[in-house]
């Protein structure tokens, strides 16, 4: 394993497991409290929790501007048969990760098994029924946010100058699922990272085959058009 992939990993690792366990004692309190928010802020995270299943011709058309540029950006010093590679290996990075962080993250919950904030008042915040096969308890790790986690982690990777922006993105939406009631804080954090955790791994599994990506001097992958020399 590349040592700055180990690296890496034990870092996300150690932070995943230091904000859920931080985490864990307040769930209950902060649950009721953000659900106990002004009727406007739990409207607004209700229209913006499922983001990702709104009307795709309204977002796409953001989506497809950002994914342009980084595309032109990548592929600025490449020839055409390079810029068509990069093309496809872009969204081939975005499947890759998002697939990879769902299968982990139906994994977990099936494992689990944390019942729902919905059904605080008859098991609290602390129940597990692992194998329940059942989405009322499924509550940690939150999906929502692994997803948005891995989605806004590829971006990071992608445009490492944007990270400010996708970081408060995927806290905005990690948030709402708190907000809305859906999940506790601790299932939050623990998705938010683990979906971080897939973008990085899966942009060193392209840097190790040039796609995208290349390993800079301190064996962190980067886009490949910030390592690109000055013509």
């Amino acid at each position: 394993m590349n040592r700055s992939l180990a690296t890496s990993t034990l870092w996300i690792l150690a932070a995943t497991v230091v904000l859920v366990v931080a985490l864990v004692p307040f769930d209950p309190t902060l649950s009721q409290r953000a659900q106990g928010l002004p009727g406007g802020i739990v409207a607004f995270n209700e229209r913006i929790t499922d983001f990702g299943t709104f009307a795709w011709m309204i977002y796409g058309s953001g989506f497809l501007v950002i994914v342009a540029y980084i595309v032109h950006r990548i592929s600025r010093n490449e020839t055409t048969a390079g810029r068509a590679r990069t093309a496809w290996r872009l969204p081939l990075y975005f499947f890759l990760t998002i697939g990879a962080t769902s299968a982990l993250v139906h994994l977990f919950k099936l494992i689990v098994g944390r019942a729902r904030p919905e059904l605080f008042s008859e098991h609290g915040a602390y129940s597990l029924t692992p194998f329940a096969y059942d989405d009322l308890y499924s509550s940690f790790p939150s999906g929502h946010s692994a997803a948005v986690g891995a989605f806004f982690g590829a971006f990071s990777m992608l445009a490492p100058r944007l990270r400010p922006l996708f970081l408060i993105g995927a806290l905005m939406i990690g948030a709402s699922r708190v907000i809305v009631g859906a999940h506790y804080p601790s299932d939050v954090a623990a998705g938010l990272l683990l979906g971080l955790w897939t973008a990085v791994a899966t942009a060193f599994f392209f840097a190790h085959r040039q796609w995208l990506f290349r390993f800079d001097e301190r064996g962190w992958p980067l886009p490949k058009s910030l390592l690109a020399k000055p013509q």
